[in-house]
Parts: structure tokens; sequence; C-alpha cells
């Protein structure tokens, strides 16, 4: 893994790292750059004054020392290492530049957008992606997609109006693939054509969801059409219509497609073994399963491109305190 460069301040006195410009409360930002800029708050009373003269939605990311009273605002990521936090993420960017700059350009559009816009754009960044170098270096470096193995995905159990749609492949730690994901759409379906129903999606084994099945990823012939069937086929947006009657129950480790589709439910529900992450921009992807429209409305579009970029494992403390679920169990 390459390492960031050193620092080089321009005639402003902003401090650019791999592609990471690091500005002070009241330094002027350029909307129109390609580079992300990383705003950096003080501690204590300061910090909360600096969050408070600063605009917020002109940065991509907003960092504060733990302790500090910014770190408190919905917008902020409190760290315990500021200058590791900047190193961090100067490293994400210096080292997958092409996907660190497309989820931070395509946040705000998302925020902005509603739940079907939002996962267009997203769909077509990932598309996008899909066919640049940084993923295909990915792709080379683990050896291409394998063939799917045992087709059995999901358990569906009703009783009366509850619906239980478990994913059931531990030996795979439930990682996400097209057969999990028609299974799933085909269990959502008796929830939509029934209104009184009220589902809850739970995993098996060790962990809720591994997230995307590597073994498929590089499988896509025609990235239009992948395109055009993230759209159609999405167990995420599906969940997003019945959210007021969805419980998810997560466990062990939920990791990108897996937390990205269960955020759209309208509980979450997290055991204390839960553990959270993003690992799409170290693929040099973005997360494209909705996580983009799903994630940004519970945690905001700071703190999510801060944990895409930093690779950071959010523990279910920090998930419920952020807002990424809703109950501790």
């Amino acid at each position: 893994m390459s390492t960031a460069p050193g620092p080089a301040e321009d005639g402003g006195g902003q401090t650019h790292r791999s592609g990471v410009v690091v500005v002070r409360p009241g330094e002027v930002v350029d909307p129109d750059d390609a580079r992300i800029f990383l705003l950096v708050l003080g501690s204590g009373t300061d910090g909360d004054l600096d969050s408070d003269a600063v605009d917020l939605d002109a940065v991509d990311l907003v960092v504060a020392p733990r302790e500090s009273s910014a770190a408190a605002r919905c917008e902020v990521v409190g760290v315990a290492d500021v200058d590791a936090a900047v190193e961090a993420v100067s490293r994400a960017v210096a080292e997958w530049p092409l996907a660190a700059v497309a989820l931070a350009r395509l946040l705000p559009h998302v925020v902005e957008a509603d739940v079907d816009h939002g996962l267009a754009l997203e769909s077509r960044t990932f598309s996008a992606l899909l066919a640049g170098p940084e993923f295909a270096a990915w792709l080379a470096a683990r050896g291409g997609p394998r063939p799917p193995g045992d087709p059995h995905r999901v358990q569906l159990e009703r009783v009366g109006d509850d619906l239980t749609i478990t994913l059931d492949r531990p030996a795979r730690r439930n990682a996400y693939d097209a057969v999990m994901r028609d299974a799933l759409l085909e269990g959502l379906e008796i929830a939509r054509l029934d209104p009184g129903v009220h589902v809850t999606l739970r995993g098996v084994g060790p962990d809720f969801c591994a997230g995307g099945d590597l073994d498929e990823f590089g499988t896509a012939q025609d990235l239009d059409f992948a395109h055009e069937t993230r759209l159609a086929a999405n167990p995420g947006a599906v969940i997003h219509t019945l959210r007021d009657r969805v419980t998810v129950q997560v466990h062990g480790n939920a990791v990108g497609s897996g937390i990205e589709i269960a955020a759209f439910a309208g509980h979450v529900r997290a055991g204390a073994d839960a553990r959270f992450r993003l690992p799409e921009v170290a693929m040099g992807l973005i997360p494209g399963a909705g996580g983009t429209v799903s994630l940004s409305r519970r945690i905001g579009r700071h703190r999510l491109l801060w944990w895409a970029l930093s690779g950071a494992v959010l523990d279910a403390t920090t998930a419920h305190r952020w807002g990424l679920v809703d109950e501790l169990s």
C-alpha cells in the first residue's frame, strides 16, 4: 500500500495531502476543485464556535477531537487523533483517488434527491467505477470472479402477520449475491402484497451479512444491463417502501451491502457484538447496494464519507450514537 506524501502549502495557507485539502474555519473552499476538502475543528468551546462559523455544506469531511463539543454535531466525526485521521483519509485518497472523489462528489447530490433518483445516481457511478482501473487492479490481485456454489440462501417463516426472513448461508457468513437478492425480493413480495404483514430480517451463523459475495464481483459483462438490474431488483428500495413494517436484527459483522440494505428499514436493532464496515472504496468502488442513499439518511454524508474512506469498523455503541441503528439489544 502506498503512503501519503508530505503536506504542501498553497498560496492561501491551506494544506494539501494526497488530493485532500485540509482547511480551517473561515478559509474559502472551491466547490469545483476535484480534491476532497477536510475541515478540522478545534477542541472545547472553540470547536463549537468554529463549527457554527463555517458552512459545513461546502466541505466533504469534518473532523474534531472526540472530547470537543463540536464532535456532538451530526455532521462532525469525533476522532481520538486528528492528525492520524487526516493521514488515514489522505492515504485512502492517494490509493483510490477515483473511487474516493467519486463518492465525495456523489453524496451531496444523493442527499438532495429522492430515494429513486438517489439510487439511480449511485448505480451509474458504481457502473463507471466497475469499468475503471482501480477496480480492475483489485480484481486482478484477487484472481477474478469465481462460480457460485450452493443456491440455497434464505428461509421464510410466517406466523400470522409476522414474517421472518432469515439469511441462511452461514458457511459464507451470509455473503450477498444475485441468488440471495432474488430470494429476498420474493420474501418481501409477501409483505408488499399483504399490508398487514410485519417483516423481521435476520441472519444465522456468526454474522448477519459479510457483504457482497466477492466471488461474484467482476462477472457483469454488460454494465448498462447491470445498472438497470440494480434499479429494477433492489431489496433496499423495496424495504424502503415497507420501512414502517420492517425490523432488522443485526449481529456479528454487517459489511457493505449487509448494512446498506438493512439501513432502509424503519427499525434496526443491533446486538452488542455487532460490527459495521464499508470496504468498497478499497476495491476501487463505492457502496452500490443503496448505501449512499440509506446510510447518508441515517448518519449524514460527512460521517458516511469518513467511514468509507477510513476503513473504520464501527462498534454497536458508535453505530447507535450516530443513528445507524435504532436500538441495542
